[in-house]
């Protein structure tokens, strides 16, 4: 099949993998070459997309265009995504176009991996609808792009491999950072062994224990500071989420469910997911800003933090490589009959959440209920993030970042987690009467309130929102431009009486245009957040 592909190029990535498959997993094999054409014309979609969004290439007659100017197509119109690419790009063309390339392959492996798995408790049921959204974020073109693994760590870690491992190491005293991740682990699973006299355990994804840190940081080997622990020095199965250096761990001692962050030194999407030793000390303390915050919020019982309760890292070489964050689960916390949902499954789930929405409600199971379910979706989403980013805290509450809860299909709570995205105002933070202590240099930390509000901005409305109102359009007929009166609505009530600052944000989210993140652009730059303006469905008056 590899062999009808449109270039030589996707075909030479493709014929790599299908010899590791041959190898090392045969039963895929198959599947995968049977894939691979769906999954390049996948990829290729978004970034056909992306890159009219962008100002990249021209819209066309007929194009769908939707909120945002977001684009879809039924097909890609190449075989090599990127093929789609206009000649002459600036910076990054070449590294791009292999990121595509890769992002192809693994979704080829991914697709052919797919299948059901039971979910067990809520936090095992959070990462099971996770596995549906199979092409990874929503709108990235590089959803499933892993660059630094190959085929063979793709089927040992990757998010339908279902299962990885969480090593150790231990690090001296002098050589260590933050809290200790390590016996915070151990009180929650006392199997686990103590460190040596003078060290500390440190948790580490077994991939980067193995074929990272030996070779990297030979000169703290060789000085005593770190010691690579192999298993029998201590492990725990894990579970890899979406996000793959965030890993769910086994059920602890108290029955409690947790998290563990961990550097992966690969590129997922954009970036090399590492973790900075900032994101390991802000950690906690954005997280008990964020309950005293909450707590004072009208929508208190509405919010569930899944809060990252320790952090520590070692800062030697780029002060990434052996980070960790403990977060918590969302296990033990819900009510009878509460169920979670991944955000990134909502447009999977979202036709059955109608339904039972509509069968709660009384209401037929047509466009009605759809829109009366986002009216509800809406109310729980934007009020309480709205008033944070008022107040100083503008969330990254995309999809992937998201965890509504139901009661028979009513939208209950929302659960909100990973923080190190997140933007501060330090000035409005003050005027709230709160303040917050980062680690220096600090990239969370802004001044300007128009990168606060591009943060929510972005992944609330755009990549949220705009999601969920496109595929209800699909499932339930749901007029998009009704659907956004009834978001705008959400919007205006929610800023009534918040004063010059509520009414300037307010103006700010129903402007003519608002920024979008240019993933494209970003990738071709190969630093930082960039954005390009883009028509806002929330300009109308409702």
């Amino acid at each position: 099949m590899t062999r009808s592909l449109a270039t030589p190029r996707l075909a030479i990535a493709a014929e790599h993998a299908g010899a590791a498959l041959a190898a090392h997993a045969p039963d895929l094999l198959d599947g995968f070459h049977a894939a691979l054409p769906e999954a390049a014309d996948t990829v290729g979609r978004r970034l056909r997309g992306a890159l009219v969004r962008e100002g990249l290439l021209p819209a066309r007659p007929g194009d769908r265009v939707h909120a945002f100017r977001r684009v879809e197509y039924d097909s890609a119109g190449a075989g090599d995504p990127a093929d789609l690419l206009p000649a002459g790009l600036a910076g990054n063309a070449a590294g791009f176009a292999a990121e595509l390339r890769n992002g192809a392959v693994n979704l080829a492996i991914a697709m052919t991996r797919r299948r059901h798995v039971p979910a067990g408790d809520p936090d095992h049921a959070v990462v099971a609808g996770e596995r549906l959204a199979v092409a990874g974020h929503n709108l990235h073109p590089c959803g499933r792009t892993r660059l630094g693994w190959d085929t063979s760590d793709v089927l040992a870690h990757d998010l339908e491999a279902g299962h990885t491992r969480l090593g150790f190491v231990a690090v001296r005293d002098d050589v260590h950072l933050g809290d200790d991740v390590g016996a915070v682990l151990r009180a929650a699973y006392p199997h686990l062994p103590e460190p040596p006299p003078g060290y500390r355990l440190q948790p580490v994804h077994a991939w980067q224990r193995d074929a990272v840190l030996a070779e990297r940081y030979r000169d703290l080997i060789d000085d005593g500071a770190l010691r690579i622990l192999g298993d029998e020095g201590g492990v725990l199965p894990a579970i890899p989420t979406a996000a793959l250096r965030t890993l769910l761990l086994p059920v602890a001692a108290d029955g409690s469910r947790r998290y563990v962050k961990v550097s992966l030194d690969i590129q997922v999407t954009s970036t090399r997911r590492s973790i900075s030793v900032a994101s390991t000390r802000n950690g906690p303390a954005v997280s008990a800003l964020l309950r005293r915050l909450v707590a004072e919020d009208p929508a208190a019982d509405r919010l569930l933090l899944l809060a990252e309760t320790a952090g520590a890292a070692v800062p030697a070489g780029s002060g990434r490589d052996m980070s960790a964050i403990v977060r918590d689960g969302i296990t033990g916390r819900l009510v009878p009959g509460e169920r979670a949902v991944a955000g990134s499954a909502l447009p999977f789930a979202g036709a059955g959440l109608v339904a039972e929405f509509a069968a709660t409600t009384g209401r037929p199971d047509d466009a009605g209920a759809a829109a009366a379910f986002l009216d509800a979706y809406a109310r729980l989403l934007l009020p309480p993030l709205l008033r944070l980013t008022l107040r100083g805290v503008a969330l990254e509450a995309h999809l992937q970042n998201c965890v509504p809860t139901f009661v028979a299909g009513v939208p209950h709570r929302l659960a909100v987690r990973d923080f190190a995205g997140l933007r501060l105002h330090p000035g409005r933070l003050a005027a709230a009467g709160h303040r917050v202590a980062l680690w220096p240099g600090s990239v969370v930390g802004t001044p300007d309130p128009a990168v606060l509000r591009a943060k929510i901005g972005y992944t609330a409305f755009q990549a949220h929102l705009g999601e969920v109102i496109i595929r209800l359009g699909e499932s339930h007929g749901l007029d998009e431009d009704a659907a956004w009166r009834l978001v705008r609505a959400v919007v205006d009530e929610t800023y009534a009486g918040h004063g010059p600052a509520g009414a300037e944000d307010h103006a700010a989210f129903t402007a003519r245009t608002v920024p979008h993140k240019a993933l494209v652009r970003m990738r071709l730059a190969g630093a930082g957040d960039e954005y390009v303006p883009v028509e806002n469905p929330l300009h109308a008056p409702a």
